[in-house]
């Protein structure tokens, strides 16, 4: 099983060589990846911005504690989740369904109608996180393609969101940043690529009932 091997190879990147760039080719790969991702209800109410321009990234690095992985890295996958959830986003998801199943709008109207009720019984501040949860969905499959690719990855939770939407103009598009990646290739000066990965004993870690 490749996959296993492919996420035992990788691990959160702390150094990133600065010289190396990921391929166009390869980076469509990922964006695929996340394109593919799991969704309560398909929905993905999430965006994913990925930022090459190093200059923004330089004002990103005071926004992440200081981690130079933001800068130095190819490129800087930012999932930013949408803080609560429009008709218009239903009904977009509604159009593109159609479209792609090569179904008439009218036949969807239920699903709409359902999805359109559940939101409205849910307060806003809820709709934020389960937009914000779905994201580390696509999070998973963006750190499962790194790994397969052989491109060095580091999930982030350590940066300020306020900051984050403030330089990258997210909150006028109704965008809160809820998690950070940057990808690209290890430095040799990374002590960590030598590191054993921990983990939890599988007898700590599973139950079967």
């Amino acid at each position: 099983m490749k996959l296993i091997e492919s996420l035992k190879w990788r691990y959160a990147t702390k150094q990133f060589d600065n010289t190396k760039s990921i391929s166009n080719e390869d980076l469509e790969k990922i964006k695929e990846a996340i394109q593919l991702s799991a969704s309560s209800y398909g929905l993905q109410l999430y965006k994913a911005i990925i930022i090459k321009d190093k200059a923004i990234r330089e004002k990103l690095v005071e926004a992440s504690w200081g981690q130079k992985q933001v800068v130095d890295a190819s490129a800087l996958i930012v999932l930013a989740n949408y803080s609560s959830v429009k008709p218009e986003h239903i009904d977009s998801f509604v159009d593109r369904m159609a479209e792609v199943r090569q179904l008439d709008k009218s036949a969807l109207s239920g699903f709409a109608d359902f999805v359109k009720g559940k939101m409205s019984e849910t307060p806003e501040e809820a709709q934020q996180v389960w937009t914000s949860k779905q994201t580390y969905i696509a999070l998973g499959n963006i750190l499962a393609a790194c790994g397969e690719l052989k491109i060095d990855s580091c999930p982030m939770e350590g940066f300020e969101p306020e900051k984050y939407n403030e330089i990258l103009g997210l909150k006028d598009k109704g965008l809160n940043a809820s998690v950070v990646i940057p990808i690209g290739y290890r430095a040799e000066s990374d002590d960590n690529a030598n590191a054993v990965k921990v983990r939890r004993r599988k007898e700590d870690l599973f139950e079967i009932i």
